[in-house]
């Protein structure tokens, strides 16, 4: 069941209350940002993304089944918010679908387990908006390709070769970084 305490603030701001817009914001903010930061390319980009994904839930509460929990549903708007800014800021390049199969990362783990998170966000937001959107939401969020070419208008292929790019750059950033020749 939903913590009451937010059931609470989600009444609130279904009546218009600007206490409870304002406890939710500061209640789900590091949530939501943690979100923003993996497909934004910089802070700024991440607060506007996180702002409009809070303007979207306040005129969606009403909407809100809350006989369910309200994270994943937040968590929802928050992704999509921050893949509609990715569309609209920069056209999604095609790039050649991939001609092998995808290239594993056999050391990447034992590498990672070395790197703080921040280090890794600020790896991740190295990327292109394509590369950083479709590794986001393949490897961190768990889509599959399909579902990733129909959400962001994109083939499968190309969902499959900006995985592949963005894996690349992610393995070239790690090696620059532990200064490992692999």
């Amino acid at each position: 069941m939903e913590d009451q305490a937010v059931l609470h603030i989600i009444q609130g701001c279904i009546k218009g209350q600007r206490e409870a817009q304002r406890l939710l914001y500061e209640k789900f903010y590091g949530y939501g940002m943690s979100f923003c930061l993996r497909y934004a390319p910089n802070m700024d980009d991440a607060v506007e993304i996180l702002n409009d994904g809070f303007l979207k839930v306040y005129n969606n509460l009403k909407g809100f089944d809350q006989a369910r929990p309200f994270k994943p549903w937040f968590k929802r708007i928050v992704i999509n918010t921050a893949i509609n800014h990715v569309k609209k800021n920069e056209k999604f390049m095609k790039n050649e679908t991939l001609d092998g199969s995808e290239r594993h990362l056999a050391a990447i783990d034992n590498i990672l387990s070395k790197i703080g998170y921040d280090e890794v966000l600020a790896m991740i937001q190295q990327l292109s908006n394509a590369y950083r959107t479709v590794f986001n939401l393949y490897v961190i969020d768990g889509y599959k390709h399909e579902e990733i070419a129909d959400l962001l208008g994109i083939s499968v292929g190309t969902s499959k070769s900006n995985l592949s790019k963005a894996r690349e750059k992610l393995q070239a950033l790690v090696r620059e970084k532990m200064g490992a020749a692999w």
